[in-house]
């Protein structure tokens, strides 16, 4: 399992025009799920992102997890961040997982972050979405749970 988290001040999803889900300061987690990841890959990931301590603190020191602020996280199922692109011109999604299971397990992640107390938003899965947000800082990282 992948992701790449950034620290936003906000963020929002669109479908054919419409707002689907918004969020305020926190995290938009784009989540890539590949063949071999099973529930365990999405528990280490979940609580990898949730303790992650990228937020400041009162130094201005990034000492501080998304459960300290109480801050809110987007998340957006992305299988193109499991893309091999190595050979060729045109990236290979062999390693992604099939549509079915990685829905599961992209549910399985939504949920278990939200057991954390955590406002949780979602995207909409295999829709053609547009992903607006206001990065804080930048901050930007890229977690794998292998």
């Amino acid at each position: 399992m992948r992701a790449v988290i950034q620290r936003v001040k906000e963020s929002s999803v669109y479908v054919a025009g419409t707002t689907i889900s918004r969020i305020g300061a926190g995290l938009l987690v784009l989540l890539g799920i590949a063949k071999e990841d099973t529930i365990h890959d999405a528990d280490f990931l979940a609580d990898k992102i949730l303790n992650l301590r990228i937020f400041e603190d009162g130094q201005g020191k990034m000492n501080r997890s998304l459960l300290d602020t109480k801050g809110e996280m987007l998340v957006v199922s992305q299988f193109t961040l499991l893309g091999d692109c190595r050979k060729g011109r045109r990236p290979s999604f062999i390693n992604a997982a099939e549509p079915e299971k990685a829905n599961q397990l992209y549910e399985y992640f939504t949920a278990r972050v939200k057991s954390g107390n955590i406002k949780v938003k979602t995207g909409q899965f295999r829709a053609m979405m547009d992903v607006h947000l206001v990065n804080d800082g930048p901050v930007t990282l890229i977690v794998e749970s292998r």
